[in-house]
């Protein structure tokens, strides 16, 4: 049975979305790091996972009933931070509402057990990537250097989870569940 790839997010709206695309294809074009322009700009909620094709049917339907249960919270995006020594992110100035609903998604997730979805051993620290897994270190030091201290402040109402699915060759938005929403 073909398995598929999936990634469960926050997603900014369509107009800051494309701001942070210009922040990825400018670390492609002045630092060599493009693999982050493989997937719209995200907070990810839950890492990727695989899952059976007739497993989507039972995440779709928890996911609904989840994000039904949901209320809408501000996200704020103020400055950059970073992993050394390859990844350059956009910091969440509140993080704690995105926190406490990365929470509440692993325990819905963890009462299905037929989605044997493993949570991440990480600790969860919300951010949006720019830079990732491409980003040489010498780059990295560079863009860093230069991200550090430069401004970059929005803010987002976050009112719907998001399913992400691979195509094989980058991440494309397959479902939205928006929060309040009826299941």
């Amino acid at each position: 049975m073909p398995l598929n790839l999936y990634l469960i997010a926050l997603l900014p709206p369509p107009d800051l979305r494309e701001r942070v695309r210009l922040l990825k294809e400018e670390m492609r074009n002045r630092f060599g790091s493009g693999h982050a322009l493989k997937s719209p700009a995200h907070i990810t909620l839950q890492m990727p996972f695989r899952l059976e094709s007739e497993a989507e049917v039972l995440l779709i339907k928890r996911l609904k009933g989840f994000g039904g249960q949901q209320h809408s919270f501000l996200v704020e995006l103020q400055g950059f931070g970073c992993f050394p020594p390859r990844v350059l992110f956009v910091r969440i100035g509140n993080p704690g509402p995105v926190t406490a609903l990365e929470s509440a998604l692993r325990l819905a997730l963890a009462q299905e057990s037929a989605l044997e979805i493993t949570p991440s051993d990480l600790p969860f620290h919300p951010h949006m990537t720019i830079a990732t897994r491409d980003l040489e270190e010498p780059a990295f030091q560079m863009a860093w250097a230069e991200f550090k201290d430069r401004p970059f402040q929005e803010v987002f109402e976050a009112s719907s989870l998001f399913l992400l699915k691979h195509n094989g060759q980058s991440w494309a938005i397959f479902r939205e569940f928006r929060f309040g929403a009826s299941s």
